[in-house]
C-alpha cells in the first residue's frame, strides 16, 4: 500500500484542521477520508491532527503517535459518539507467523511491539478523555 496522496473535502467546514494539509497515505486512508467528509452525520473530523505521547520499550524513548482520524459522528441515538480510528491491514494487527528468525519476522515484530504501543496510549487516552478507540482494517472497509 505504498500510496500518497492529499485530499481535498467537498465539505472543508466539517475539518478540524489545515484541509491543505490532509495527507492520505494509502487508498484506504483516501476511502476513510471520503467517507468522514461526505457522510451527513459526520459533524467533525481530522486527520494525524492529534499528538499521543507514548513510550516504546524497543528503543526506551517518549514518541509522539498521531492517529490516522479522529472525528464526531452523530449514531443512530442521535447522541455524539467521538472517535479515534486507526486505519490497518488486519495482517498488522496481530503479531506475525514464522517458525524462523528471519530478517523479514524480526522487522515485522518490531513494527508490531510499537504499534501495541501506541494503541496502549491511544486506548489510554481515549479512557481519560471519554473517547472510542478503533482499529479499521480491510474488513472493516470493504464491507
Amino acid at each position: 500500500m505504498a500510496y500518497k496522496s492529499r485530499y481535498k473535502p467537498n465539505n472543508p467546514s466539517k475539518y478540524v484542521g489545515d484541509v491543505d494539509k490532509i495527507v492520505c497515505r494509502s487508498t484506504w486512508e483516501r476511502k476513510m477520508c471520503k467517507f468522514l467528509d461526505l457522510n451527513e452525520n459526520v459533524i467533525s473530523w481530522a486527520s494525524e491532527e492529534l499528538a499521543i505521547p507514548y513510550f516504546s520499550p524497543v528503543d526506551d524513548k517518549w514518541h509522539r503517535y498521531y492517529p490516522d482520524f479522529m472525528c464526531k459522528i452523530k449514531n443512530k441515538t442521535g447522541s455524539i459518539d467521538k472517535l479515534i480510528i486507526e486505519v490497518k491491514p488486519e495482517k498488522q494487527t496481530k503479531p506475525p507467523k514464522s517458525k524462523k528468525q528471519t530478517r523479514n519476522y524480526l522487522r515485522e515484530m518490531k513494527t508490531f511491539a510499537i504499534n501495541t504501543y501506541k494503541w496502549e496510549a491511544a486506548e489510554k487516552f481515549c479512557q481519560e478523555n471519554g473517547w472510542v478507540f478503533k482499529i479499521l482494517t480491510e474488513k472493516d472497509l470493504f464491507k
